[in-house]
């Protein structure tokens, strides 16, 4: 049995050693002479060790209480190391227990991830929806009624889609939650099936060839901002998704090897993806960069040049030109390249979607269907420019494209100002 003198008078040599107290629990003199309690013992046929501080913050006294209740522990089939853990976790989120919290910490988690910033302002706005009604609350407590109070708010206003994919982020949240020892169960997960199923919703993209050929004929007599015209040609050629394309950054684009590769944390799939840049797109980029080859992005945002142009600068080209919104859309240009890319007949499908940057449905052919398709792509994405500038050539000879609307307040056209100069 150690003594309050044994342990004052115990002097550090050159390895550590133990002075026993009995029944496992030991003091380890190190080198350097700092003095700690450890107790020795068998969980499960294994040999474990316990931590229970240093002498003289932690007492003879003390070590032998938590010995004490360590092997109440043992006796009642809990690890004394397991427990500790799992105190450190509780007493880690303590303070930090209602649902605003947990959500923010979730958020943060996301972004260290590198989610997209699109994403994460997607999460931010649905869980702004829901801290009026629950961020309060502490989460252990929500109940699954008062989770489906939130949902039925924003599906009141007929945001269907909206209250579907909150219902998702709130089920994240909460298993979040569960991992970080703030909640025990998921009540998100509860309200499968009580929310209203949104009709599938398909965006509205312009597919006859002829069409094609007119819609590319009408984006060449838009007499906006230079930018945004470019912004609508290269949406044609590109296929991109509209975010990709107005964060397009100058130090993403390759000219000499004629790619374009756009990094994992811009990407939905959250892998990285390239872009294969025919003559027409780099003759297009070589005029962008006469208007904005001095900033950072190929679209910069008119007022703030910093910030990449806004996320319906092109819908809202579209609605000018005289495109409704159930006829086209910025999304609907990768619809448009995808259905007539098909009907070609000559591209492997898994070369067209890996074009699109689309993700295998079946994780079991995801795992197999590896391949980049690179130089089909190369050459289908020249075809492509190609067959656009055919399009449009023959949309000659049809008719006239649509007349282009006038903004509110408009008093007369921007007909014959250069594009691309500032009124003064």
């Amino acid at each position: 049995m150690l003594t309050q003198l044994k342990i004052t008078s115990a002097k550090p040599k050159a390895s550590p050693y133990n002075l026993s107290d009995g029944q496992g629990l030991a003091l380890v003199i190190q080198p350097t002479g700092s003095k700690l309690w450890r107790f020795r013992y068998r969980f499960a046929g294994k040999a474990k060790t316990l931590h229970l501080g240093p002498w003289p913050g932690t007492s003879l006294a003390d070590a032998r209480e938590k010995c004490r209740e360590a092997r109440k522990s043992i006796d009642t089939g809990l690890d004394p190391v397991l427990e500790k853990k799992r105190a450190k976790v509780t007493a880690r989120y303590a303070n930090a227990t209602t649902f605003k919290e947990v959500a923010q910490e979730y958020l943060e988690k996301c972004e260290r991830e590198g989610r997209a910033t699109v994403t994460l302002d997607k999460l931010r706005w649905l869980l702004g929806l829901a801290y009026p009604l629950i961020g309060t609350h502490p989460i252990s407590s929500i109940t699954p009624t008062e989770a489906l109070a939130v949902l039925r708010k924003v599906e009141g206003t007929g945001r269907y889609e909206s209250a579907r994919r909150m219902r998702s982020v709130l089920s994240r949240v909460f298993r979040y939650g569960i991992a970080t020892a703030r909640c025990d169960r998921d009540v998100a997960a509860d309200l499968r099936g009580a929310l209203t199923t949104p009709k599938v919703q398909h965006h509205a993209a312009v597919t006859d060839p002829l069409e094609v050929g007119l819609l590319l004929r009408t984006i060449d007599t838009y007499t906006g901002q230079e930018a945004t015209r470019m912004a609508l040609r290269l949406s044609a050629h590109l296929f991109v998704r509209p975010g990709e394309l107005r964060q397009a950054e100058w130090s993403e684009i390759d000219f000499e090897k004629a790619v374009w590769i756009i990094p994992i944390e811009k990407m939905k799939m959250r892998r990285p993806h390239k872009v294969p840049l025919s003559r027409q797109v780099l003759a297009m980029f070589e005029e962008l960069r006469e208007v904005s080859g001095h900033r950072q992005h190929l679209f910069p945002c008119m007022g703030s040049p910093r910030r990449p142009m806004s996320e319906n600068c092109v819908n809202q080209a579209l609605r000018r030109l005289g495109y409704a919104t159930d006829e086209m859309t910025a999304h609907g240009f990768r619809a448009m390249a995808a259905t007539l890319l098909n009907e070609m007949g000559q591209w492997n499908p898994d070369a067209i979607e890996r074009q699109l940057a689309h993700q295998e449905a079946s994780s079991v052919r995801r795992a197999y269907a590896r391949g980049e398709y690179w130089d089909e792509r190369v050459a289908m994405m020249q075809h492509w420019s190609d067959y656009l500038d055919d399009l449009r050539q023959a949309a000659d000879t049809v008719r006239e494209p649509r007349p282009v609307r006038k903004k509110p307040g408009t008093r007369k056209s921007n007909a014959g100002r250069p594009r691309g100069r500032p009124r003064k």
